[in-house]
Formats: structure tokens, C-alpha cells, sequence
């Protein structure tokens, strides 16, 4: 029953062999039973100790509270506080941000006056100039947007002195503001076209029309659907069109299948529809190059702007995508494929020679079989020094999904296989974990690797790391580095090993709510417990479909792991020698213990997983930078 409660499936399998280690801690004198009050007393030691410790935290926490910080003692201080402390942890945003928008209001004013100062401005006044300005700062945006997804120029500048004064981290979200301005001046552009300068041309009296426009239309006044039918009124049409398609997919909601659209639609929905949708996006540089060719109120060559704009963003995106095709694509052999609960499929690939990468980045996995245009980025889990290659890849999509069963169809151990020379080795009683010939496996094309806020962990002092679900992925590789760098400083001399850079303590906070999920990262622990023999690093895992310890429901289970724990040193619920925690962390008391442990430290705190937790530990970043002498650094990974 209390397995049941918490939902730990694998727990009820060995509920006979928990039964006996109860009645070995209270029977010890093999009477063959234990009498009620023996029981009650051992949960009532469980939950009121732990009642006991909530409220030595509550009195705590309001002794803090009548312990204010002279810099919020009023609301004026309070506000300049939290500005200023904002102001320099973002500085590298806002100084970007500042000056995109100086640029496009640059551009604006600058082709406003422009156009004042013109002859179309006698037919169409103030609605030419704002229509103009608008598609000038259109063209410095669409060259801009194109800068944030050259992945591999930003690996290669993050490395740079640039990286230390342009956030490369936040390109996704730059990527995303400048197609935000894209829509705006696209919007704005449209509306003072179609519903004010066409009105104004065709409705102009015709002498008024010919002596201050005629030259530019070959002296023939055009009616308003021979505008629309013209070559930059239909090309802006068709690009209104795409980009409102292709930003429209882009969206969240149907980026990540949020919204069930019915049958016919379905597949406009997910990633699939949003990745092919996107790729529209050359068809509306094409047209966009033809709408600025063919304008009207411009006939010099030298004038027509577009193409300025475009031409060094496209050859520069355009060359790296042809160098990533032809350069770095790298066809790899699968070792290992293994499937785990929790519908986790891990692979293990051959290294590509001249792979190079450091903890935390990430790479492009494709496979053919499925589609022979889409890529899709995992973190790396294996370290650099490893001879191989790993990902763990958790199904959430289509293209997922598909490759979960293609590589489950293949690691089936049947007869047909076996006569094939496959070698078949079990390693978890869900799935097997097959190693088959290459022939059978479905074929697997990398490319990368490409930087993540993650590989910049050497320098701080500290790490915290923390993980929700398959998040945990960018921190393996990170962990397996700390220890295969622990093992080779200990074979060094003292001196060379205390001159090393880097942490010098990491602490891993790992949520789940699957007790499944410990299947796929357990070799990971066990070696942190078996190797990490100057406790370099600090496991903490949570599993959230346990009621939190102190609680009744859950008093149970946490009897049973502490004396499974201490007679055999395997924690019941992971399988591992890292012992798990049940519920949600308590965060604040987590940055309380670490700025307490390591004063005047900078700590680095890197977090992958849902967005929700993202603004709560950003804040407490802050509060406790501000409060101690402990700097937090808070650095979000993308996925």
C-alpha cells in the first residue's frame, strides 16, 4: 500500500525482502513477529523527527526575517537595490538590446527624412515616410536574424575576448527579439501601403500625380489592384503570407504540440511542422530581394538597398551551413543502444576523429531513416576524455518516437538475431541492452560540436548543478570530467595537482518524478560513490512521486531505505549507493547551506529543465549574492 502511494512500481516487487529487513531490525530475537507498538514507535521516530526539524527551520526563518539588510529597510532603497544588482547581472543584454534599438530608430528617422524631403512625399505625405522607414529597419532585421543560428560562428567567438562582452548564450532569445521587430516593421510596412499610399497614388489628381510621380510609373497612373498585382505588391503579399505561416509555427504552442488541432490540420502542430515551416523563410529572402529590385519610387541600382543588406548575412549563414554539410557531418557507428523505463534511449557512437569538445556542449544528431532534412540537438553525455561518444534521448515527439522504435525493433533479442552472431547482454529487466552489428541498427549522422552556457563551468570555484528530468543530461558529462580530472590529478605530484583550475567542489541536485529514470543515470552515481574518493562531488536525488519525508504516507519507505541502506549500502529506491531524498528540494535552505559552506566563493549555478523553475532560482541567485559574501552565478541551458 504505501509503495503504492508513492507510485514505486519497482518497490512492490520486493516487498517480501523489505518485510524481512523490518523484522530483522525488530525482531532480533526471532520470535517470528514484532507487536504493533514496536512499528508505530519506528514511524512515530520517522515523522516526529522530521515535524521536529520543520519547525527549528520555521524559527529560523523568522529570526532572518527581523534581520533586514539596510538596503531594504524602504521601499526607494529596496528598489535601487534590486535595480542595480539586476543592472549587473544583465548588463551584457541590455547593452545589446540598447543598441538594436538605437540602430533600428537610426534607420528609421534616417529613411523618414529621406522621404520627406522627396517628391512622393507632395502625393503621399507622412504615410511614405513611415512606411519606408519601417521597411528600412525590415531589411537590417532580416540580415541581423540570421547571426544568432550560426551556431558554429558563436562556438568559435564564445571562445574569444567577444565572449566576455556579448551574452552568445542567449542567442535563441536574440533570435527570437529580432524576429519579434521583423513582424512589427513587416505589419507596419503592409499597413501604410495597402490602406494609405495605394489610396493616395490612385485617388491623386492626375496632373498632381504626373508632375511629382510620373517619371516613376512611366506616366500612367495605376488603379489600386494593378499595385497589388505589380511584382514588389505581389511579392510582399506572398511574404506577409509565409512569415505569418512560419512565425505562427514557431510559437510555443504549436512548436511544442500544446494546441490539438483537429484531424485534417494535426500536422501543423510539433516540431516537425515548425522546422519545415522555417525553412520557408528562403523562399521570403528570395522574394524580398525581388520586392526592393522592383520598387517604384527608386530607379538607380546603387539605391536599391536590399541586397546590400542581405548579401554578407546570407553568404556568411550560407557558407557555414555548406561547411557543416560538407565538413562536418560525420557518419558514426553505433556501440551500444540501450532502453530504459521512462523512455529514455541512450546511444553510445563510435568518436569521429578530430572530435574535440568539452563538458556541457551539445550536438546534432540525424537519421536517415526517418527523414533525410531534420537535425536535432542533445547535450553530450560522455566526456572528453571517454573513446566514445553518448546521448541520452528522451522521446517527446515524432522524431523521437520513431527512433525509439527503430532501435527498439533492432535490440529485440530474437532467434533470427542470434543466428546473425548478435551478442546479447541483460542489463535491466524492462529492456535489454543488445549489442548488434552495425548493419542493424539505424544509421546515425552527427554534427557539432556546438558551445552551451554549460562548458564554462572551469571557472568558478564551485558548481551547482541542478537537473529536472532528462536535464540532468548536459551535467553527466560535466561529472564524468570532475572525476577522470580527480583520477589524473592523484596520479600527479602535489604541487602541479594544487595548481590545477578549475572547481574544486560540485553538488548535483537531480528531480524526478520516475523512479524508472534512475535505470539510465545509475552506472553515473556508482562511479561517483566508487571513485570520488576525495568527495569531490555531492549527489542529491529527488524523487517527487514520494511524499515528502515526515509524512506518514511515506514514513514506510523511508524505514526501509535507512536500514536497506545501512546494512548493504544500496539506496531501495534507485538501486544505487547514492541514497534519494523524497519530494521537492527546498531550494533556499540548499543556496543557504552552500553560501554558508563556501564564503567569498563564486559559484556557478547551471539549471536545465522546465521553464517554471527558472525565474525562482534565478531570484534566490540574487537574494543570496546580496546577503553574503558568496557570488551566484545562474546560467540556464536552452534544452
Amino acid at each position: 500500500m504505501s509503495a503504492s502511494a508513492n507510485k514505486l512500481s519497482k518497490f512492490k516487487q520486493h516487498a517480501a525482502t523489505y518485510a524481512a529487513l523490518i523484522m530483522e531490525e525488530l525482531d532480533p530475537n526471532h520470535l517470528g513477529y514484532i507487536e504493533m507498538w514496536q512499528l508505530e514507535a519506528l514511524l512515530r521516530g520517522m515523522v516526529g523527527g522530521s515535524e521536529e526539524g520543520e519547525k527549528t527551520l520555521k524559527r529560523s526563518q523568522t529570526l532572518a526575517k527581523t534581520m533586514i539588510p539596510k538596503e531594504y529597510r524602504t521601499p526607494v532603497s529596496k528598489f535601487l537595490y534590486k535595480t542595480s544588482e539586476k543592472v549587473q547581472e544583465n548588463w551584457k543584454r541590455i547593452w545589446v538590446l540598447t543598441l538594436w534599438l538605437c540602430i533600428n530608430m537610426i534607420l528609421f528617422t534616417w529613411k523618414f527624412q529621406q522621404f520627406k524631403r522627396k517628391s512622393a512625399f507632395q502625393v503621399m505625405g507622412y504615410c511614405v515616410c513611415i512606411a519606408k522607414g519601417a521597411g528600412e529597419t525590415l531589411k537590417f532585421n532580416m540580415a541581423l536574424v540570421l547571426f544568432p543560428v550560426c551556431r558554429r560562428t558563436l562556438t568559435k567567438l564564445r571562445e574569444t575576448f567577444l565572449g566576455s562582452i556579448f551574452p552568445f548564450d542567449d542567442n535563441i532569445n536574440f533570435h527570437k527579439i529580432i524576429a519579434l521587430g521583423i513582424a512589427v516593421a513587416t505589419f507596419i510596412h503592409a499597413f501604410f501601403h495597402t490602406s494609405c499610399n495605394f489610396v493616395k497614388l490612385t485617388t491623386c489628381p492626375e496632373s498632381k500625380f504626373m508632375t511629382f510621380l510620373g517619371s516613376n510609373f512611366d506616366y500612367h497612373q495605376p488603379s489600386y489592384l494593378e499595385l497589388v498585382a505589380s511584382i514588389p505588391g505581389v511579392t510582399g503579399v506572398l511574404m506577409t503570407l509565409f512569415m505569418l505561416f512560419s512565425f505562427t509555427l514557431a510559437t510555443h504552442s504549436f512548436r511544442r504540440n500544446v494546441i490539438k488541432l483537429p484531424w485534417p490540420f494535426h500536422h501543423l502542430a510539433g516540431f516537425n511542422a515548425f522546422w519545415y515551416a522555417h525553412h520557408l523563410l528562403v523562399l521570403v529572402y528570395i522574394l524580398l530581394i525581388l520586392h526592393g529590385y522592383f520598387i517604384f519610387l527608386t530607379k538607380e541600382w546603387y539605391k536599391k538597398t536590399t541586397w546590400m543588406y542581405l548579401a554578407v548575412p546570407l553568404l556568411a549563414y550560407a557558407t557555414e551551413r555548406t561547411l557543416i554539410v560538407y565538413e562536418h557531418s560525420h557518419h558514426v557507428n553505433i556501440i551500444k543502444a540501450v532502453i530504459y523505463t521512462g523512455n529514455v534511449l541512450a546511444l553510445y557512437m563510435s568518436k569521429p576523429q578530430g572530435f574535440k569538445y568539452k563538458s556541457g556542449m551539445y550536438l546534432f544528431v540525424k537519421c536517415p531513416d526517418i527523414s533525410t532534412f531534420e537535425w536535432h540537438p542533445f547535450s553530450i553525455t560522455s566526456a572528453p576524455d571517454d573513446d566514445y561518444l553518448s546521448v541520452h534521448i528522451r522521446t517527446l515527439g515524432d522524431w523521437t518516437t520513431e527512433l525509439k522504435t527503430r532501435f527498439e525493433k533492432a535490440c529485440e533479442p530474437q532467434t533470427a538475431q542470434s543466428r546473425k552472431g548478435s551478442l546479447v547482454r541483460m542489463e535491466t529487466k524492462a529492456y535489454p541492452d543488445i549489442e548488434q552489428s552495425q548493419s542493424e541498427f539505424p544509421k546515425i549522422t552527427i554534427k557539432g560540436p556546438y558551445g552551451a552556457p554549460a562548458q564554462n563551468y572551469k571557472k568558478y570555484d564551485i558548481l551547482l548543478l541542478i537537473g529536472l528530468g532528462i536535464g540532468a543530461t548536459p551535467f553527466i558529462s560535466i561529472l564524468k570530467d570532475l572525476l577522470n580530472n580527480e583520477s589524473q590529478s592523484n596520479q600527479q605530484s602535489g604541487e602541479s595537482s594544487s595548481n590545477k583550475r578549475g572547481p574544486h567542489r560540485a553538488y548535483f541536485y537531480w528531480v524526478t518524478r520516475e523512479q524508472g529514470s534512475f535505470d539510465w543515470f545509475k552506472g553515473v552515481m556508482d562511479d561517483i560513490a566508487e571513485y570520488d574518493h576525495n568527495e569531490m562531488i555531492e549527489m542529491h536525488n529527488y524523487l517527487t512521486s514520494v511524499y515528502e519525508e515526515g509524512d506518514a504516507r511515506s514514513a514506510l519507505i523511508a524505514m526501509v531505505q535507512s536500514l536497506q541502506h545501512a546494512k548493504n549500502g544500496v539506496d531501495v529506491v534507485s538501486d544505487s549507493r547514492i541514497r534519494t531524498h523524497f519530494a521537492r528540494p527546498n531550494w533556499k535552505k540548499v543556496f543557504s547551506r552552500l553560501a554558508a559552506a563556501h564564503p567569498s566563493s563564486r559559484i556557478g549555478v547551471f539549471y536545465c529543465g522546465s521553464p517554471t523553475l527558472t525565474k525562482p532560482l534565478r531570484r534566490l541567485c540574487q537574494e543570496f549574492s546580496l546577503n553574503s559574501s558568496t557570488r551566484f552565478n545562474f546560467h540556464k541551458e536552452n534544452f
